[in-house]
């Protein structure tokens, strides 16, 4: 169990945050991961606002949910990341290529301490004190004594800036309240005291003891400090009142609530406190100078700045119009759900899929004339079972932006290390596959980008040499064929060398030879323990990873395939089937057996006569389809099916496409395309060759799934 800690904001020792722990941990993490994302798309030379403001924010809400729990030491580093991020955010420092790796550094750190946090303290203590000096001596203009040596980082080209004019300090009056336990608001002051340049604060007396007052100096606009104050207290208890306003040259650009500005309309608004009577909502009005303000402003507008004007925020309660029609509030767009309660869901689907198929099997003899309304209604299940069982499908369905987002990262610090200059392009983010495949494929992949930097992209000498330009490009794009999606890693590299490659196949012993079609001699490197590589690093060299990847691809139904022209790069394309738990199947018979084919992988089926079938080798059978020769599998003799139709001969064909390849499966008859549920068959009994699964059918047999590439590589040998 996690470490109890108490609420810093003083919630008091009856309160347990433990029940939080989780909720915390997660969206620490995404902010993390966030704020990552934007850090390595910073542009250094033309970071705006928006960007800074964004990576600011993260930080910050990390620090203060780390504070509220007690996690005093992601709350000091945060801290630190925040003073650091402030500085640039309002334009004090500009920011370079050592604040980026700083901050890079922490949030790995960031994560490392939460991770121990969350294990309830368990594991080795990760020392920060030197990321802390270092993010201090940054933030105080100056550049840290250790520093990492990006070299794949382009150069910084530090632009002198002219000073930003400073934006009008207002005071503020800001009542927080009604509250159970008034003394959360108190958590208000670390805030002004924690973050630098946010203002200065002080207590006011209150008539009211579940209300705070406080009075405030700052340049921050109402609704920054709404979002700073919304981790202690709901929005809808703050109210913020302007009390005076500074006078200065530059005017605060944006929007702001005035009374009785021109042209505002008649707007009403529940008063949040209990028992308070409705009041007539304050005016929308412009700033002068503001962006898309009027060109000649009323006189009344400048008048009305310096009145005293009461915003106040309004929480679940109804904003209404003149006209009566509630505006429209914001929602929340997602909703977190535990995972095992998906499964569960599409366990339960499954088993409706199953039902349904029965009943449609059991009602083909009814008479359409008597049962009429029964079948349609049994027509409607059918319907409404489908589109239940893809939207629960869509559910699991995550985009591959999930798994891309996390290599810009690891391939900025592995150039870095190795020396070299590179460019990662993604295509094809949006593209969906199922939460357990992208689990799973997200290894293979890491492995498969490791390796383009490291065996495919050239030294920038190297490359400038052979009329390259000194910057490598590694592309990751993932894309839907039919059932399955492709996901392709690219490199303008080097290439493999075919001559290497069965040089280093002899000297292991393998049985090579130089007529082997290059497919073939790609394929060789997925051998345990190939490797071609000269020194053997820390980066790859070993010959461990490549064997590994194409087992756990296949694992998951999926093929690899290899393209490569020396000099000019290499391609490795990932074929993995879309989902593993409902698919479309075409079910065909063999004997007295019921076998289903994945419907992704049928391409047509014919009748064909006896002769047209030719035998050539050791038993080998081809047939014709089109002036394309084609392998013929006979299940009946794959799977050793008994017959006791001696009579009967199969005489029906289905050609299948995997791995590129095609071949025709010789079948009794074709029952008809079905959806069915998809059984693990190695959990419930063992793995079993040419399947790769099984389902239940209506009537409650049970039939295999046939696994179309293992039946393919099967015609090759």
């Amino acid at each position: 169990m996690a470490e109890t800690h108490q609420d810093s904001g003083g919630s008091g020792g009856d309160f347990d945050l433990t029940q939080f722990y989780q909720i915390f941990f997660e969206e620490a993490g995404e902010n993390l991961d966030q704020m990552e994302q934007m850090l390595l798309n910073l542009n250094l030379e033309t970071a705006d606002d928006e960007e800074l403001n964004g990576i600011f924010r993260c930080a910050h809400s990390v620090k203060g949910g780390a504070a509220t729990f007690g996690f005093s030491d992601v709350a000091e580093l945060t801290h630190q990341m925040e003073s650091l991020l402030d500085r640039l955010r309002r334009h004090e420092l500009q920011p370079n290529a050592a604040m980026v790796d700083v901050l890079l550094e922490s949030a790995d750190a960031s994560r490392s301490l939460l991770a121990r946090h969350q294990a309830g303290g368990e594991g080795d203590v990760l020392p920060t004190a030197d990321l802390v000096r270092r993010i201090s001596e940054l933030a105080a203009g100056g550049s840290p004594t250790v520093l990492p040596t990006p070299v794949a980082v382009a150069p910084v080209i530090v632009k002198v800036v002219a000073p930003t004019p400073l934006k009008t300090t207002r005071t503020l009056e800001i009542k927080i309240g009604p509250l159970e336990r008034p003394e959360q608001a108190d958590a208000i002051q670390e805030l002004f005291r924690d973050i630098p340049g946010l203002g200065d604060i002080k207590v006011l007396s209150s008539d009211r003891k579940d209300t705070r007052v406080f009075e405030v100096e700052t340049a921050s606009t109402n609704e920054d400090l709404l979002d700073l104050f919304a981790f202690h207290v709901s929005r809808e208890h703050i109210r913020i009142t302007a009390v005076e306003q500074s006078t200065v040259p530059e005017a605060p650009v944006g929007y702001g609530f005035f009374d009785g500005a021109a042209g505002t309309p008649g707007v009403i608004v529940d008063d949040p406190l209990p028992g308070a009577p409705l009041a007539p909502f304050p005016g929308f009005g412009f700033f002068d100078g503001s962006p898309g303000a009027p060109v000649s402003a009323p006189a009344t507008l400048a008048s009305s700045i310096g009145a005293s004007v009461e915003a106040k925020v309004v929480g679940k309660v109804p904003v209404k119009t003149a006209t009566g029609v509630p505006a429209a509030q914001p929602e929340a767009a997602t909703i977190r759900v535990a995972i095992s309660k998906v499964d569960q869901l599409i366990n339960l689907v499954g088993e409706l899929v199953i039902t349904q198929a029965m009943l449609a099997q059991n009602s083909r003899a009814l008479d359409p004339a008597i049962y009429q309304q029964l079948l349609t209604g049994l027509a409607d299940l059918d319907r409404n079972t489908r589109d239940l069982q893809e939207s629960v499908m869509s559910i699991r369905m995550i985009p591959m932006s999930i798994v891309f987002s996390r290599f810009p990262r690891m391939l900025r610090d592995l150039a870095g290390k190795l020396g070299k200059k590179v460019d990662f392009v993604t295509q094809g983010e949006a593209t969906e596959l199922d939460k357990g495949l992208v689990e799973k494929i997200t290894d293979p992949l890491t492995h498969l980008v490791r390796n383009s930097c490291d065996h495919g992209v050239e030294m920038p000498a190297d490359r400038l040499a052979a009329g390259k330009s000194e910057t490598g490009t590694i592309t990751l794009s993932a894309s839907h064929q039919g059932g399955s999606i492709v996901i392709e890693v690219r490199d303008d590299g080097r290439g493999m060398s075919r001559e290497k490659i069965l040089n280093k196949a002899r000297e292991r012993g393998l049985d090579v030879s130089d007529q082997m079609s290059d497919s073939d001699v790609w394929q060789l490197i997925f051998a345990p323990g190939f490797s071609t590589a000269e020194v053997v690093t820390d980066v790859s060299g070993r010959g461990v990873g490549m064997d590994v990847v194409k087992r756990n691809i296949a694992a998951l139904n999926g093929t690899v395939e290899i393209d490569s022209a020396e000099g000019y790069g290499m391609k490795v394309s990932v074929r993995l089937p879309l989902t593993l738990a409902i698919m479309d199947g075409m079910s065909v018979g063999v004997g007295d057996e019921v076998y289903i084919l994945p419907l992704s992988s049928v391409v047509e089926s014919f009748q064909v006569k006896a002769d047209a079938v030719s035998t050539v080798g050791q038993g080998s059978q081809l047939v014709k389809v089109r002036d394309e020769y084609m392998p013929v599998i006979e299940l009946e003799k794959v799977f050793q099916i008994p017959r006791f139709d001696f009579e009967r001969s199969s005489d029906i064909m289905v050609v299948v496409e995997a791995d590129g390849s095609r071949v025709v499966l010789l079948v009794d008859e074709l029952l008809g395309q079905q959806q069915v549920v998809v059984k693990n068959l190695e959990s419930n009994y063992r793995k079993v060759p040419n399947v790769s699964g099984a389902t239940i059918l209506g009537d409650g047999k049970v039939a295999l799934i046939l696994d179309t590439g293992a039946l393919v590589r099967r015609s090759r040998h």
